[in-house]
């Protein structure tokens, strides 16, 4: 399969498991640092490819907005949450782990990590 195919592919998977809903989020960064550029950038590349029309998104400085940190209990930055659709999700980093944030908004699978079993202790 085609790199353009797989990924038509995906995203019609995640819209058909979010039922086609609109997302609305909220991405809490602390100013113009370099690891906030890059969370933005990356959120919106994922919004683009997988909530192309489906999204509302917030960015909230909190060095600006220091109250909606307060009310939303945002102890780290960037802290990206989706409010809608539930449940509420809440993912910390600069979202460059793009299979954590689409398991986050709930837009792809959890795959199973086989483990090896740990040796016993006797």
């Amino acid at each position: 399969m085609t790199k353009a195919k797989s990924s038509t592919t995906s995203f019609e998977n995640a819209s058909e498991r979010s039922g086609g809903a609109r997302y609305v989020l909220r991405l809490y960064i602390a100013g113009t640092t370099a690891e906030s550029s890059l969370a933005v950038e990356n959120l919106r590349a994922i919004c683009d490819e997988y909530l192309n029309g489906r999204y509302e998104l917030a960015v909230v400085d909190v060095f600006q907005q220091p109250g909606l940190a307060t009310d939303e209990q945002v102890i780290a930055v960037p802290t990206l949450i989706k409010k809608l659709p539930e449940p509420i999700r809440r993912i910390v980093g600069d979202l460059s782990n793009q299979q954590r944030v689409l398991f986050g908004l709930d837009l792809k699978a959890k795959t199973h990590v086989h483990r090896k079993p740990r040796p016993s202790r006797h």
